[in-house]
């Protein structure tokens, strides 16, 4: 790793500090040039990834500890004006520059992070499914990392939609400054499809093998209801198709 990225989360990690003693308001965020997506630098961690009870589904067993490495994620999904300043194209059913892109295919995505890699100099790519759901935890380890208060402070969803999706960054943020973690669009993430977590990498790395034609989408959309949203839900798009009324967008990651 290298000093950049230890002086970031350095400062991230003093920052969250005096963010939960109610000095700040949000954790430190970076971004490598003015047009790029803001990003959130998290820290190692171990942490249980899936979920023992029922309703995750059996596709969230068995629970499992996973350690995860230092890594950058995006503080909100990929909105339509940082993917036109990328690809030159806006790509979306439900319009505005601050409402997340979707409508992209995975490999679609790939595509942004490795243009987006090239424009910074820097190297983007996906979440993996574990740094996805390390990261919408922030620490905590029930389905919802809000714990008791309402979900409609955190996520657009069935009950308050209106049937689109909505500007990134209006609803409560968790313990990291991560917005629309759960809602809105269901994010891209690098893995392959498994019916289990039987037999998953432990290390935080992406599991590429399985139905590699499938891949793993987690967080939910603006029509999903609250049992099909939570840290550990997981669901499975198809990598080559443009899922109209689904919604698929992401978030990115980036590494040294």
């Amino acid at each position: 790793m290298n000093a950049t990225i230890k002086t970031i989360i350095r400062l991230s990690l003093c920052l969250l500090s005096l963010s939960s003693a109610g000095v700040l308001a949000d954790p430190a965020v970076f971004k490598d040039c003015p047009d790029c997506p803001d990003m959130v630098a998290l820290p190692a961690g171990r942490f249980t990834m899936g979920s023992p009870g029922k309703n995750a589904g059996e596709t969230a067993q068995p629970a499992h500890s996973v350690n995860v490495k230092a890594f950058a994620i995006g503080k909100f999904e990929v909105t339509q004006d940082e993917w036109f300043a990328v690809m030159g194209t806006r790509p979306a059913q439900f319009k505005g520059g601050r409402h997340p892109v979707e409508q992209v295919t995975w490999k679609l995505a790939r595509e942004f992070t490795r243009k987006l890699s090239e424009k910074t100099g820097k190297k983007y790519r996906l979440p993996t499914e574990a740094e996805w759901e390390y990261a919408a935890r922030g620490g905590t380890d029930s389905e919802f990392y809000f714990g008791q208060s309402s979900i409609a402070d955190h996520a657009w969803f069935d009950d308050n939609s209106d049937e689109t999706t909505h500007a990134v960054g209006q609803k409560k943020p968790n313990t990291h400054g991560l917005h629309d973690l759960y809602g809105n669009v269901w994010e891209w993430t690098e893995d392959c499809w498994n019916e289990s977590y039987v037999g998953a990498p432990d290390d935080g790395s992406a599991w590429t093998s399985g139905d590699c034609g499938q891949r793993v989408v987690r967080g939910g959309t603006w029509y999903s209801k609250p049992t099909s949203m939570g840290s550990s839900i997981r669901a499975k798009f198809s990598s080559e198709i443009r899922y109209s009324s689904r919604g698929g967008g992401f978030r990115v990651v980036r590494e040294d």
